[in-house]
């Protein structure tokens, strides 16, 4: 153990501080005893002093830049004078706080700090502000992500964006520079920071007068507030410290795409109360209630017949509204924009925003419902049609859509006609027009009828020609020999073509002397048999053969290829002369029932 350990520790002392007591008196000025004295005197004065502890000093002097304090210690400490404030009284002799940063510098001298004695004292009174409630006075001296700094008595502390006050805040910079009374909302004190609000301040000042507002609240109220926010769905309203809500169908009795349409933020406006909740304190009101309704005075504004202009401003499936003025629309179905076309969707006529003329067609005070229609605008083409077209005239006219029951035929742009099926042919019994006809080609027509109110034409293909049926009386006599080519198989027989180009019905009992399965595995088509007219009905344009018939006329050999050619059963002569061949029941002929027309089920592109 060294020598200056075992001095140290008989007074108890470190050996640090024995040497630094070494160092600061000349031991050669005094006995041992008098320097262990001194020296435990020296060490003792740095018992209680403390890094960090607020402890008071006087100015001794004034050093350059320097302000010297003594603060009843050994060694005394230099204070920049920058840490004074500005004009502050630095005079020797005047006693201030300070706090101790470090025992000793380099030079042997305290480190001693003004500033953090001044943030000290501050912060003791922000700190019982806080715990008190008690309004502190600050200046907002800049902007910063979030919110505003706030030089408190001269510490900084943030005001959140949210604090400022109760509206919502467009210009933070407004308040820089601006003195303002706050209240402390939060203390960190590992961090040493401070949170402060006036918002609350506000909402306290006005809570009286939110009470007394809500307790005076009544439907059909008028109040003035001004706007606070607006939304896509509403506009929110300060009626003094508390907010009700202005729904967008509220506004205005006009359609509006946007509540800016009609109001502005910070405008003053008048609304009326039209519903309280006062559980959840939810205030509903309205702009457009306090405005005249644009349907009272409808019926001296606008008369059926009138010629109008509006704005699209919404299509649906059925039509388009229009916009006469804000808060009266009416509706164009899609049977009011065109006489010759059928519209399925208003888009194919008008757009969204486009400005139309329209004429007024009925009005509805009541139901506050107007129609108006487009076509009117011109002359119905259907008016003059029959002059165009008269019935008898005949034209060329464009296969435009093809369905079960006919062709319809445009004979102009916009203006169809039917041709039924059964009017295709007179010779041909057709099962679907595009046997005949394919669309897109032309066709000679022969108008037949004009239903000017139902918009039909009915027009007729076959009619361009002559019927030929009065020379078949003549060639297809009954008892007359035949060939026909086997065209199609039906249910009960099949259909042959005759000579003529004229089709004919041979029934299944006519075509073989005994019963088979399935014609069709007999009776190829294009095959051609030997045939005999059984039945002739030029009214209905009907000619029934008989093979049966015919070969009761021919020879055994002729008979005995026939049956081979078709793999048919052998019959002798006797048996075949037995076989009925007259007598044919009306109902074997369902080749001849046509198909009706279904008007509301089909159409032609431009019904």
């Amino acid at each position: 153990m060294s020598d200056v350990t075992k001095e140290a520790m008989k007074l108890e002392i470190t050996p640090a501080d024995y040497e630094k007591a070494k160092k600061d008196f000349n031991d050669e000025t005094y006995s041992q005893e008098e320097f262990l004295t001194l020296a435990k005197l020296y060490t003792e004065s740095f018992k209680d002093l403390k890094e960090g502890e607020l402890i008071k000093g006087r100015i001794v002097r004034v050093v350059g830049d320097n302000v010297i304090i003594d603060v009843g210690f050994k060694s005394e400490g230099a204070i920049p004078k920058s840490e004074f404030y500005e004009n502050e009284d630095i005079k020797v002799g005047r006693e201030i706080e300070v706090v101790l940063e470090s025992v000793e510098d380099q030079e042997g001298n305290l480190v001693l700090s003004k500033i953090r004695a001044d943030f000290l004292r501050i912060w003791e009174k922000v700190v019982r502000a806080h715990e008190t409630g008690e309004i502190l006075e600050g200046k907002i001296v800049k902007r910063i992500k979030g919110g505003m700094v706030v030089d408190l008595m001269g510490m900084e502390a943030f005001l959140p964006g949210s604090q400022i006050d109760i509206r919502p805040i467009r210009d933070f910079d407004i308040f820089v520079g601006q003195m303002m009374d706050f209240k402390v909302v939060k203390v960190n004190i590992p961090t040493e920071n401070v949170v402060v609000s006036h918002k609350v301040l506000v909402e306290e000042e006005i809570a009286d007068q939110r009470n007394a507002i809500l307790n005076s609240l009544e439907k059909g109220q008028i109040l003035e507030g001004t706007v606070k926010a607006i939304t896509d769905f509403g506009v929110f309203v300060d009626l003094g410290g508390v907010d009700g809500l202005v729904h967008i169908t509220d506004l205005s009795w006009g359609r509006i795409n946007h509540p800016n349409e009609v109001v502005k933020l910070d405008q003053t406006i008048k609304i009326v109360v039209t519903d309280f909740d006062e559980e959840k304190r939810r205030i509903s009101l309205s702009l457009k209630k306090l405005l005249v309704h644009p349907w009272e005075n409808i019926d001296e504004k606008y008369h059926i017949g009138d010629k109008v202009s509006g704005r699209v401003v919404s299509l649906t499936d059925y039509g388009a509204f229009i916009e006469l003025e804000k808060g009266i629309e009416g509706l164009i179905h899609n049977s009011e924009m065109s006489w010759t076309q059928h519209i399925k969707h208003p888009s194919q006529v008008v757009a969204m925003g486009q400005i139309i003329e329209a004429i007024i067609l009925s009005l509805d005070k009541e139901e506050k419902k107007i129609s108006l229609g487009i076509k009117q605008l011109e002359p119905d083409p259907w008016e003059s049609l029959m002059q165009k077209y008269p019935v008898g005239s005949r034209h060329t006219g464009i296969a435009r859509n093809l369905t079960n029951f006919g062709v319809f035929v445009e004979l102009e742009p916009g203006v169809d006609g039917l041709v039924h099926i059964s009017d295709l042919s007179w010779t041909k019994k057709l099962r679907h027009p595009g046997e005949t006809i394919k669309k897109g080609e032309k066709l000679d027509i022969v108008v037949l009828t004009i239903d000017v109110e139902q918009r039909k034409i009915s027009l007729g293909h076959k009619q361009v020609m002559e019927n030929p049926w009065e020379n078949f009386e003549k060639l297809y006599a009954v008892g007359t020999m035949v060939e026909g080519k086997v065209t199609r198989i039906i249910e009960k027989g099949l259909i042959a073509e005759l000579p003529q180009d004229v089709d004919g019905f041979v029934p299944a009992s006519q075509l073989v002397p005994s019963k088979v399965k399935n014609i069709a595995n007999h009776f190829p088509t294009d095959d051609v048999l030997p045939l005999k007219v059984i039945e002739f009905d030029k009214e209905n344009k009907k000619i029934v053969l008989s093979a049966i018939a015919a070969l009761k006329e021919k020879s055994e050999s002729e008979v005995k290829e026939y049956l081979d050619k078709h793999k048919l059963e052998r019959v002798t002569a006797q048996e075949l002369l037995s076989i009925d061949t007259g007598g044919i029941d009306p109902s074997e002929f369902p080749i001849f029932d046509v198909p009706e027309e279904k008007p509301k089920e089909e159409k032609s592109e431009n019904q």
